[in-house]
Parts: C-alpha cells; structure tokens; sequence
C-alpha cells in the first residue's frame, strides 16, 4: 500500500527551493511477491551461465531480487519516456532525465525459489543542486526485503533526475551535449575479467525481465532522437548484476554480504565494454566497468563471507 501524496500546496519545482520535495521524506510503500523459477532460469539464460534448473528452496543470486516486485503501471498511466508518469510513491520531478545512480545493499540471508516475500519501501532522502549540467535532483530509497526467516535484503538506492543536455545548456555557458563530468580512466590492475558485448537482444531481455518499459533501453529512435544519446543505454542494475556475476564467477562458493555500486559513465550498446576486479583484502573485492575507450564506467565493492 502507498501513502497518499503530500498536498499539491506542498509541491515546489526545483528552482524554489534547494531541497524540493522534502515532504516526500518517509513516504512509505509496501508490496508483495513469490519467489517463483521461471525469471530466474532466464536470467541464467540473459547472462549466458549454465545453472541448471532452479528447483523449489535453490537460492537467488544476490542482485537477482530486482527480478521481482517489478512495476505495475497499467498502460494509460505510462508516460512518452516509458516510465510510469510522474507522482505516486515517487515524488514528481519535472526534470526528464531519469536514471539510476546507485546503490548500496546488504544481504543477510539468500531468497529461496518458493518464498513469499515481501518489500517495504521507504523514501529517505531527496535534494538538489545545480551545476554546468544544469539542475539535477537526487532521490534515496530505502527498501527492506523480507521472507519468512525475516529480513533478508536491506538496500538503499539512489535515483538521479535531470535535464536534456539541450536544456541544462539553455540556462548554463555549457554546450548542448556537454559531458557531465570529466572522463576517469578506469583501474588497470585487474586480476580477473571479461568482455560484455552488450547488443540489443541482451538489453531487451533484461528489461522484460525487470519489466522496464524505459525506451533509452530499446527503442533506438527514441534515445538517439529524442534523448539526444548515441546508442542504446545499458542498464545500470544490469552492469551492477553483471559485476556480481563476475565475482560469482571468480569465486563460485562464496557468499556476498554487502556490495555497493555508482555509476560514473553511461555504457552504449555500439561499443563492448568490460568488468573487472580484484581482491583487496580476504573477504573484499574492488569491481568496477570500463568502456570501450579505457574509461570508468561504474565502480563497485564487494564483501563476502
């Protein structure tokens, strides 16, 4: 169940205050789910392992919880980008940009195929601030994920809103397509690695199975059009997921306790791209992405038991 929005009296554009939308703070939802086989077999499938069969009690992977609670909007309450229109849970930022920044999460215990789970989702933050991109406005979300053994997933999860390059350019010295920030060359001391071909067919099966509608994923005309981007954008939980996998693959027995991830560079899919990392410790690694040009794309840590 969602709480009713704050009163339209309440709502303020970024430009009115510094924090907009604080009354959003607390904003709580709760949703139901089951942990059922089918999602998670295609998501081996989408990321080309060969798990065998998920039976009833297997674990899911950590990260593969983003297969459930997945968004519900019916058709008429879908807006020109493919997101749910604005307002609800979320607070209704006008800006156009939306994307996911990061996150941090900590797993207690794993889900089991055949659980009935349930997530309770909480709003804890929201600010702004202005710069040569223009205006960007962050969201913080904490979400709490539980079966019967109790909590198993606590993450928090950071939303990013901001304007179309052309736009922020209006108001700012910048040109229309800036970058963002400066370029970061990515680690080059990796210890282990792979390449990721990230081709449309990969991109649209992650966002069937997520059920995100998000056009910047799939529809090329859109993002390149309208969006004003190169190519299609890889998911940012699908870069995150495959940096896990990555570990998952380096060390197959060992169990993920906390990872945290940010994205610092968009990944397209005209060009491959790569995941790495290394140990930094016993029980710590250091992950990260780096795109085709040699620059980082997303870091990440990770701790396991």
């Amino acid at each position: 169940m969602t709480q009713p929005s704050p009163p339209e009296s309440t709502r303020t554009s970024p430009d009115d205050d510094p924090a907009p939308w604080r009354d959003w703070i607390g904003r709580s939802e709760q949703r139901s789910d089951l942990v059922c086989a089918a999602p998670v077999a295609a998501m081996s499938a989408t990321l080309d392992r060969d798990d065998g069969e998920p039976m009833p009690g297997s674990d899911v992977p950590p990260l593969w919880h983003w297969l459930f609670f997945t968004p519900q909007a019916r058709a008429s309450e879908i807006g020109p980008d493919g997101h749910a229109r604005r307002g609800g849970f979320l607070p209704p930022v006008p800006l156009p940009r939306r994307m996911w920044a990061g996150g941090r999460l900590e797993f207690k215990h794993p889900l089991q195929i055949g659980d009935e789970i349930t997530r309770l989702s909480r709003i804890t933050d929201v600010s702004s601030k202005s710069g040569r991109s223009g205006t960007l406005v962050f969201v913080t979300v904490r979400h709490e994920v539980s079966n019967a053994r109790g909590l198993a997933i606590s993450e928090e999860h950071d939303i990013v809103y901001r304007d179309h390059p052309q736009q922020a350019a209006a108001g700012s010295t910048s040109q229309p397509g800036a970058p963002v920030a400066a370029a970061q060359p990515a680690p080059a001391d990796a210890t282990f690695g792979r390449d990721i071909v990230p081709d449309p067919v990969l991109l649209f099966r992650y966002s069937a199975l997520t059920f995100n509608g998000h056009r910047i994923h799939y529809d090329r005309s859109y993002v390149t059009e309208v969006e004003g981007y190169p190519g299609l954008i890889v998911h940012g939980p699908l870069i995150a997921t495959l940096l896990l996998d990555l570990l998952r693959r380096e060390r197959p027995d060992a169990r993920v306790r906390r990872f945290a991830f940010k994205a610092v560079r968009p990944i397209f899919d005209i060009h491959r791209f790569s995941v790495h990392g290394k140990p930094e410790g016993e029980r710590r690694y250091a992950l990260w992405a780096r795109d085709h040009e040699g620059q980082l794309a997303m870091q990440a840590h990770a701790e396991i038991h």
